[in-house]
């Protein structure tokens, strides 16, 4: 079955309370309306250089960018948190392909603005072998024109549905990264780059697998 296979079961089998319908309408609308304003050319683009970095992990270990691509290619996904559905499958399937990243020689790290403490208990709990990094206040996000800003109509909802991104994030900037996948060459360079406005869509990993044959 294919990611967005997954993700599509996922809403299909979705079955929340009545209560609940109100927000959940809400975050669809305020989504659509990000999606129609959202500008990928103000993105990071293809040919240019992948900014340098300095993150923690789940551990609290430090990972830099220089000591990731010195070990070879790197594919860097950004997912908004693992309270996100669609997020917490994608990163359960990246799992499932991650022996062939590695394969490949591509080091496969995962980002979201969550604190290295949420960031354990995401690899924990979907059992992940590849590292979660953490950045705070989405800086690293920011630089690549990735970050979308939660209007109030989506904070809102969000708490209703039970996120409390001040307590996952650690800040009150109510912020959360575009679904992004980029595939950096060991110069630093971004070679593919797929950047999703649309939170329910994501990248399939059999792409990126096709990605990493064309380096």
């Amino acid at each position: 079955m294919t990611l967005q296979a997954e993700i599509a079961s996922v809403i299909g089998n979705l079955s929340l309370p009545k209560e609940l319908e109100e927000p959940i309408n809400t975050a669809r609308s305020v989504k659509s309306a990000f999606e129609q304003s959202f500008d990928t050319s103000s993105t990071i683009q293809v040919g240019e250089k992948f900014p340098s970095f300095h993150l923690p992990d789940a551990s609290g270990a430090e990972a830099s960018s220089a000591a990731l691509l010195a070990k070879g290619p790197l594919l860097v996904l950004f997912f908004r948190g693992e309270w996100c559905v669609f997020c917490a499958t994608t990163l359960r399937v990246l799992q499932q392909h991650a022996a062939a990243f590695e394969a490949k020689g591509v080091v496969l790290v995962a980002v979201s603005p969550e604190v290295p403490q949420i960031a354990r208990e995401t690899v924990d709990k979907l059992g992940l072998q590849f590292r979660v990094l953490s950045d705070a206040g989405n800086g690293l996000a920011r630089r690549l024109g990735i970050v979308w800003k939660q209007p109030p109509e989506m904070v809102a909802a969000l708490g209703r549905l039970g996120v409390d991104l001040k307590e996952k994030n650690g800040d009150e900037l109510w912020e959360v990264p575009v679904p992004s996948t980029f595939l950096v060459d060991r110069e630093g360079v971004v070679k593919n780059a797929a950047v999703e406005p649309d939170f329910t869509k994501r990248l399939e990993p059999q792409t990126m697998l096709e990605w990493i044959d064309q380096l």
